[in-house]
C-alpha cells in the first residue's frame, strides 16, 4: 500500500516539473515571435489574449518556464505604458517561477527584459548589471534556435544603456557585436540614434535609419521601429537644416503613432517635442505652441481612460493566474496528503516549512514596501529630469505627485497663472536661482524678479526664507 502511494506521489511531482527543452520549439519560439510581432504593431488586446491562451496551455502541461514567459511579456507592455510598478510585480512573479529553474535560456530572457525596466526607471547602473547577467546566461547555452537573436538583442540593449549612461565610446563595439550575430531593424534604429546624438555623424545615421523607413513590408512600415526611425531621421534632418524632409518624417511618425498609441502611450510627446524644435528653428513659435497645446489636451483626455482599459485587460490575465494558483494549491495539498500517509514522521518537518513560509511572507511584505519607496524615488528623479530639460510635461507630472501643494497655492491666491505655478514647483523642488535661470533659459535677474512677485502674490513675509515657506506648504 505504502509503495503504491509513494509511486503516485512521484508521478505527480514529475508531472509538475517537465523538461523545459522539450517545449522550446513547440511553446517558447511561437510565443516569443508572435508576441514580438503584436508588440511592434501595437496590437494590445491581441497580445493580452495571446499570453492568456499560452498561460493556460503552460498550466495544462505543467510548464513553469512557459508561465514565466507570459509574465515577462505582459511586464514589457506595462513598461511601454510607463506603469513601472505593475511591471515590477509581474517580473517578480516570473523571477519566483525561475528561481529554481535550470534553464539558462529563460534566465537570459528574464535578465534581458528586467534590465529594460531599470533603464526606463533611469537605474542605468542596475540595467547594465542585469544586462551582464543576461549575457552570462546566454553564453552558457550550447545550442538554441533563440540564442542568435537573443544574444544580438542583449548586445544592442547594452549599447543603448551605455549611450544613455554617457559612455558612447564604449557602446559602438557592442553594436558591432550585435550586427555580427544578427542584424535587426531595432539594431539599425539604435545605430542611427547613436550616430545622430552621440557622434553627430548625420550621413552615417541616415544610412541605417533608411534601412528601416524604406522597408517595403506594409506591416513593418507601421510598427514601433518605423515610428522611432522616422522620428530620429527627422531629428537628423533638423540638425542638417533640411526642414521640409524633417517635417515629412515627423508627419509620418504621427501617422504610425496613431496606430501604436494604445501600447506606446508615452511616445507622442517625443514627436511633438521634435515639432517644437523644428518650428523653433523655422522661427514659427506660434505653430510650435499649437502642436504642444494640442498634445497636452489630447493626453489629458485620453491617458486616464487608456490606462483604465489596460488595467482592466491586465486584471483578466491576473484572474487567470489566480485560478492556476488555486489548482496548483489543490495539487500540493494532495501531494502533502499522500506523503503524510506514507511518511507521517515528516509532519513536524512540514510544520516547520509552513512556519518558514509565513516568515518569508512577512519578509516579502517588507520588500514590497521598500520597492514602493524606490518607485516613488524614481518618480521624483524623473520630475527633476523633466524640470532640467524644461520639458512641458514637467508641471503635469509635478501636479500628480504634489496635488495638495497646488491646492494650497490656489487657496492663498486663486489667480495664479500656470507659469507662476511652474515657478513655485521649481522652488518647491529646491532649485537654486542659478539653476532655474539655466534650465528655463532666462537671466538670473529675471528669476529674482519672479521671486519678488511670488512673495507679493502669496504674502510671504520678507524675513521668511522662500524655500522654507514652500517646504511648509502642502
Amino acid at each position: 500500500m505504502i509503495r503504491s502511494l509513494l509511486f503516485m506521489v512521484l508521478i505527480i511531482l514529475v508531472s509538475c516539473t517537465p523538461d523545459y527543452k522539450k517545449y522550446e520549439k513547440s511553446f517558447d519560439i511561437p510565443l516569443i515571435h508572435d508576441n514580438e510581432k503584436l508588440r511592434l504593431l501595437g496590437e494590445y488586446d491581441a497580445l493580452i489574449n495571446l499570453n492568456t491562451d499560452y498561460y493556460r496551455k503552460a498550466d495544462e502541461i505543467g510548464y513553469q518556464e512557459g508561465k514565466a514567459l507570459c509574465y515577462m511579456n505582459l511586464a514589457r507592455i506595462n513598461i511601454s505604458t510607463e506603469n513601472y510598478q505593475k511591471a515590477d510585480v509581474l517580473f517578480n512573479q516570473a523571477e519566483g517561477i525561475l528561481k529554481h529553474s535550470k534553464s539558462n535560456l529563460h534566465q537570459a530572457i528574464f535578465y534581458n527584459n528586467y534590465s529594460k525596466l531599470n533603464a526606463e526607471m533611469h537605474n542605468l547602473n542596475k540595467s547594465l548589471e542585469y544586462n551582464s547577467s543576461a549575457l552570462d546566461y546566454i553564453k552558457r547555452i550550447d545550442e538554441s534556435p533563440l540564442k542568435k537573436e537573443l544574444l544580438s538583442e542583449i548586445y544592442t540593449n547594452r549599447a543603448a544603456y551605455l549611450d544613455l549612461n554617457k559612455q558612447p565610446n564604449k557602446s559602438l563595439p557592442y553594436l558591432r557585436e550585435a550586427q555580427l550575430v544578427n542584424e535587426s531593424r531595432r539594431l539599425n534604429v539604435i545605430f542611427g540614434e547613436h550616430y545622430v546624438w552621440f557622434e553627430q555623424r548625420l550621413d552615417s545615421a541616415e544610412i541605417y535609419l533608411r534601412k528601416v523607413v524604406d522597408d517595403p513590408d506594409k506591416e513593418k512600415a507601421m510598427d514601433i521601429d518605423a515610428l522611432t526611425a522616422h522620428t530620429i531621421l527627422a531629428e537628423c534632418y533638423i540638425w542638417d537644416k533640411q526642414y521640409d524632409k524633417a517635417e515629412k518624417n515627423l508627419e509620418r511618425a504621427l501617422e504610425i503613432d496613431k496606430k501604436t498609441r494604445d501600447v506606446y502611450t508615452y511616445y507622442t510627446k517625443y514627436i511633438y517635442n521634435d515639432f517644437k524644435w523644428l518650428y523653433k528653428e523655422r522661427n514659427d513659435d506660434a505653430k510650435a505652441y499649437f502642436y504642444l497645446q494640442t498634445f497636452a489636451d489630447a493626453k489629458h483626455k485620453t491617458t486616464a481612460a487608456l490606462l483604465a482599459t489596460i488595467n482592466q485587460d491586465m486584471e483578466s490575465f491576473i484572474n487567470e493566474t489566480k485560478k492556476d494558483a488555486k489548482r496548483h494549491d489543490d495539487k500540493i495539498r494532495w501531494v502533502i496528503l499522500l506523503s503524510g500517509i506514507c511518511f507521517s514522521v515528516l509532519g513536524i518537518y512540514a510544520w516547520r516549512i509552513i512556519d518558514l513560509l509565513k516568515k518569508k511572507k512577512g519578509t516579502l511584505k517588507t520588500e514590497t514596501e521598500k520597492l514602493k519607496a524606490r518607485v516613488e524615488d524614481n518618480q521624483q528623479d524623473e520630475i527633476l529630469e523633466l524640470a532640467k530639460k524644461n520639458d512641458p510635461e514637467f508641471f503635469n507630472r509635478f501636479k500628480e505627485s504634489y496635488p495638495h501643494f497646488i491646492i494650497s497655492l490656489f487657496t492663498i491666491n486663486p489667480n495664479l497663472e500656470v507659469s507662476e505655478l511652474t515657478f513655485c514647483a521649481m522652488l518647491k523642488l529646491h532649485f537654486t536661482s542659478k539653476e532655474i535661470a539655466t534650465y528655463t533659459l532666462i537671466q538670473h535677474r529675471t528669476v529674482q524678479q519672479k521671486k519678488y512677485r511670488i512673495r507679493k502674490k502669496l504674502n510671504i513675509p520678507t524675513e521668511m526664507d522662500i524655500y522654507q515657506f514652500f517646504d511648509n506648504l502642502g
